[in-house]
């Protein structure tokens, strides 16, 4: 069995003013960086020793990773990228207001199409709502979308079963962590608004994935009051 310790990454500039980042990119601000140290005590003070790492290719989950491991005391274990694990693709719309997409373009796109209901939309119609109105057709349908992160992750742990792994950390994306944790278990709530720098806990054995905390700040906690002690 695999534990894995999925992180979203730190805090980006773009987080912090509200604007759309999928596949666009800013490195972490000061606050994004204080945060991923804490993880990465918290992770010390546990006592949690990781066999593999991975992240997407993105900067902002490299400069994550970084963090985590040399705050951890897990520098020198083996580390790859993956782009199948990246965050959603916006299209046109990568880089542009939050509010200006999620409030005003999609919105509008789902009332034409008869698709508002009173509930959050589902994925699927959020993909396929932004694939239809991305001018630069650089955005992906769900289909596409879902299938390169259920095969990214999967391959992961697929290859850290063969490697014997038995505890492993992977630096993703918000959207895509929580896109992730509604496919392995759909009938989970998906879950929205993950913190930067939290944790969602999975293991991994015979081919199936177990979701366990989703979103954990614990070990930010953790880290931030050791770092007080200092």
């Amino acid at each position: 069995m695999v534990n894995i310790y999925l992180v979203r990454h730190g805090k980006t500039m773009f987080n912090t003013i509200g604007r759309a980042q999928g596949w666009s990119d800013t490195p972490l601000t000061a606050a994004g960086e204080l945060g991923i140290i804490e993880l990465g005590l918290g992770f010390k003070e546990k006592g949690i020793k990781f066999d593999r790492a991975y992240s997407s290719d993105s900067g902002r989950t490299i400069q994550t990773m970084g963090f985590i491991l040399s705050n951890s005391d897990n520098e020198g274990i083996p580390y790859k990228f993956d782009k199948r694990i990246r965050e959603w693709c916006f299209g046109s719309f990568d880089g542009g207001y939050d509010g200006e997409l999620f409030d005003g373009v999609l919105p509008r796109i789902f009332a034409e199409n008869g698709m508002i209901n009173g509930s959050f939309p589902e994925d699927e119609q959020i993909a396929n709502a932004i694939y239809a109105v991305d001018t630069a057709g650089w955005a992906e349908t769900w289909e596409q979308l879902s299938g390169r992160i259920l095969e990214g992750f999967s391959d992961i742990a697929e290859e850290s079963v063969a490697a014997g792994a038995k505890n492993i950390v992977i630096v993703s994306h918000g959207m895509t962590i929580g896109s992730f944790v509604k496919l392995v278990r759909p009938e989970l709530p998906r879950p929205h608004g993950l913190d930067n720098g939290s944790v969602t806990h999975l293991t991994y054995e015979n081919g199936q994935f177990t979701v366990g905390e989703i979103g954990d700040m614990s070990y930010r906690a953790l880290g931030s009051e050791k770092l007080k002690e200092k």
